[in-house]
């Protein structure tokens, strides 16, 4: 078996929650007069946790946002989370595939905080592949680009990050993937540059979820 583990982040790899959260996140800057398009906005935030982006927020506006402009955007997400939020396409069948290679060595390591990960899982009935094995870089010492996540959670299944492979779809998410030591694999469902996911280190980059088993099982670690 090439990889002893495989690791997934969860926004834009499990579940199609980046449109979702961008938009309200967008909607919420232009109220405080920073306007962004969307593709600005992709570009800044994704990969990231939006609480451990408030610092950078703050400079860019000029102001100081307190904890109640905070919980409104996290409530206003999470509304939109719950309403809107679907599954990647192909994804069901993918962790299927990849659970009966590696049953019990698969695990979740989002930037997002746990609650967040948690019911976005629960929302699209993913919950099950994961169970007890749920890693959150809110909770380890440095999040995402940062390795601090995806050691946590190789360690936790028995294995050497090195070892592993890891599921990313962002240029914050790759870099900590590389930096773990992990070989990263890049989803890219968009027809768009594969140069800068390329450039982060992504090992190999594909565009459909249907795709990873057989990628998985094809190369060596």
């Amino acid at each position: 078996m090439p990889f002893n583990a495989v690791l997934f982040d969860c926004d834009g790899v499990l579940v199609d929650s980046e449109p979702i959260s961008l938009n309200i996140l967008r909607k919420m800057l232009a109220d405080l007069g920073w306007p962004l398009s969307y593709a600005e906005s992709k570009k800044i935030f994704v990969g990231k946790s939006t609480k451990e982006e408030i610092d950078f927020i703050q400079k860019k506006i000029n102001r100081k946002l307190d904890e109640d402009w905070l919980q409104t955007f996290t409530v206003r997400r999470n509304q939109a989370l719950r309403q809107q939020l679907v599954a990647v396409p192909g994804i069901y069948d993918c962790l299927k595939q990849v659970r009966k290679k590696w049953p019990n060595l698969i695990a979740c390591a989002s930037a997002a905080e746990k609650s967040k990960i948690m019911l976005q899982l629960d929302k699209v009935g993913l919950t099950d592949f994961f169970t007890g094995r749920i890693f959150s870089g809110v909770d380890v010492a440095r999040n995402k680009p940062f390795p601090d996540v995806y050691i946590t959670a190789a360690h936790a299944l028995g294995v050497d990050p090195k070892d592993c492979a890891i599921i990313e779809d962002s240029i914050t998410g790759i870099t900590a993937g590389v930096q773990a030591g992990a070989t990263v694999f890049a989803y890219c469902p968009d027809e768009e540059d594969l140069t800068p996911l390329q450039q982060a280190g992504a090992h190999h980059v594909f565009h459909q979820m249907q795709q990873l088993p057989l990628l998985l099982q094809g190369h060596t670690s």
